[in-house]
């Protein structure tokens, strides 16, 4: 089966509308750090005040997302993304309503951490549709070629959500006003998020939640899992931080979310793609491969001196950020129980949350002492550690998947085995 035909079958199997509805849900996520901390800064005048209460938002989600991924896999998907997407699209008002009414922003920060912590990982939670989707709705023998279909085309679609998210905010900020562009999150939130939580898709993990959770969550093999996620967090805050180094020293801070954008523009393409790569070549070899190619392409970012020479290195740097993000969300999903794999997706994107939080912090104050360059040794650091991790952790990963062949599901066993003859 041809990858077109691979994602024209997949995307038979729900409807295009329910593509677009998980979407567009995912959308106020990207939409909401980076729109508070516009609004705040421009209510107060302060960009540390906006700092503080974007920060207090995704850490808040860091936090909250795993817990309530877990309560999605105990009580279903249904009732627990409903209760969020209204819950924090009250939030995301709440913050608008505190940041424009004149009373201390430290409001607005506790605005920012109730619409962070209820605000759901769509993207995750997408991801553990798949499986049964795919196993109740198609044939057996496509199963397999639809499960990496599935996971490639998530991968891609929360980088573009990350991509679009931020400009789309930055546009109605410009515009309009920053409360505008939270109050538009807010929107999509209630209707999409709501949408996707009580689409017919849900009913299917529905069923299978009704039994004890069971299983163990955190393993050896996931952890390795989540300092990986933990790792591209860091290549997402340095890079960030440094183009808006490099934006800023060459006098064009505005367009730095656009150049960062680049980024996004090759992990795309790269994700979408991988539904092209057989069977045969298993997860942990693709790990392996896209953490050796984060640390190759990330060193050409210590000889970046202008915006003309950071966005090629960019636009090909990204080629590498959704394939290492498509198999380690690949391998989360299949090292882990059916039952808990609502709890794994979800503690996989709060990793990369935080080390999103942590790249920003170290390399903004690298970037203070020293300059852009000082900033992107920390995406270079990310790469090396992502080569280690590689090395280090291959083997565990490769024991794990022979362990989860005694699975019932016929989909993990076949790629564990095609990954441990790779």
């Amino acid at each position: 089966m041809s990858p077109t035909a691979s994602y024209r079958h997949l995307f038979g199997l729900t409807g295009r509308t329910y593509i677009l509805v998980a979407f567009l849900a995912r959308l106020p996520l990207a939409m909401s750090q980076m729109g508070t901390l516009l609004l705040v800064a421009h209510a107060t005048g302060s960009f540390g005040a906006g700092g503080v209460c974007a920060g207090a938002l995704a850490l808040a989600n860091a936090v909250g997302a795993p817990l309530l991924g877990g309560a999605s896999d105990r009580f279903g998907q249904r009732r627990v993304v409903l209760l969020q997407s209204w819950a924090s699209a009250l939030g995301l008002v709440a913050i608008v309503a505190a940041a424009e009414s004149g009373v201390s922003w430290a409001w607005a920060a506790v605005a920012s951490a109730v619409a962070g912590c209820c605000m759901p990982q769509t993207g995750p939670l997408a991801r553990v549709r798949w499986r049964p989707i795919i196993s109740t709705r198609s044939r057996a023998g496509t199963a397999l070629r639809l499960l990496d279909t599935a996971f490639s085309y998530e991968g891609a679609a929360d980088e573009a959500s990350f991509v679009l998210g931020p400009a789309l905010v930055g546009s109605i900020a410009a515009v309009a006003d920053p409360g505008v562009g939270i109050c538009a999150a807010a929107v999509l939130l209630a209707v999409f998020g709501t949408w996707f939580a009580i689409h017919p898709t849900a009913r299917l993990l529905t069923a299978r939640s009704g039994a004890a959770v069971a299983g163990t969550l955190l393993t050896t093999a996931l952890a390795m899992l989540l300092v990986a996620q933990f790792i591209i967090g860091l290549v997402f805050g340095s890079v960030q931080t440094g183009t808006t180094a490099v934006a800023t020293a060459a006098g064009y801070e505005g367009i730095a979310g656009l150049v960062q954008a680049l980024l996004g523009v090759g992990s795309v393409a790269a994700g979408l793609s991988m539904a092209t790569l057989p069977a045969r070549i298993g997860y942990v070899t693709r790990w392996r491969v896209s953490a050796a190619g984060l640390f190759v392409l990330t060193t050409p970012l210590l000889l970046v001196g202008s915006l003309a020479t950071l966005c090629p290195v960019l636009i090909v740097l990204g080629c590498c950020v959704a394939p290492y993000m498509i198999t380690t969300f690949s391998l989360g999903e299949q090292l882990t129980p059916p039952s808990r794999t609502g709890a794994a997706m979800t503690l996989l994107a709060a990793a990369t949350g935080l080390g999103y939080a942590v790249g920003a912090a170290v390399a903004g104050r690298l970037a203070d002492l020293s300059g852009a360059t000082a900033a992107f040794t920390v995406t270079v650091a990310a790469g090396a550690l992502a080569c280690l991790l590689a090395v280090v952790a291959g083997p565990l990963l490769r024991r794990s998947q022979a362990t989860a062949t005694s699975r019932t599901d016929a989909v993990s066993p076949a790629q564990s085995t095609a990954d441990t003859a790779a």
